[in-house]
């Protein structure tokens, strides 16, 4: 399973972006290998704040109506899974132990819900965010769509 982080979630769905096409192929290419990509409600969270601020404010600009229905088709192509309670102590046990500061606390919250869920790998643009983790595989969407 690999867990798609939301940088690769919104590159989809910005057709405009430079890497529209490499999010895009990765999914894909990952998905023809058989793959099981994955996402947790951090997800559509992060992606429903970036997707309905204004563009000016380096937002998509997306009407509620348009991100409702990016969500609805995101959650019919990814296998989702829920926040549970053990994801908030290992979240903070994480922060506590790697010192983590400001709003690199997000990713944690994303590398609690994998181990929560046993998701080993992640998908993001953001490789060296995970790097402190151990027992996580970061695929780089770049390499992902070439392979």
């Amino acid at each position: 399973m690999i867990l798609v982080d939301t940088n690769v979630v919104l590159r989809a769905a910005q057709p405009s972006h430079a890497m529209h096409g490499v999010a895009v192929a990765a999914v894909e290419r990952l998905r023809l290998a058989n793959e099981v990509l994955c996402v947790v409600p951090q997800v559509f969270y992060e992606f429903w704040v970036v997707a309905t601020r204004p563009a000016e404010l380096n937002g998509l600009g997306m009407t509620v109506a348009e991100a409702h229905a990016d969500i609805v088709m995101l959650l019919s192509r990814f296998r989702f899974f829920r926040d549970e309670r053990s994801i908030f102590e290992r979240w903070h046990q994480l922060v506590a132990q790697h010192q983590i500061v400001g709003r690199s606390a997000h990713d944690v919250r994303l590398v609690a819900a994998m181990e929560r869920h046993s998701i080993r790998q992640i998908l993001t643009f953001n490789i060296s965010d995970f790097a402190r983790f151990s027992g996580i595989t970061v695929i780089d969407p770049r390499q992902a769509a070439v392979a």
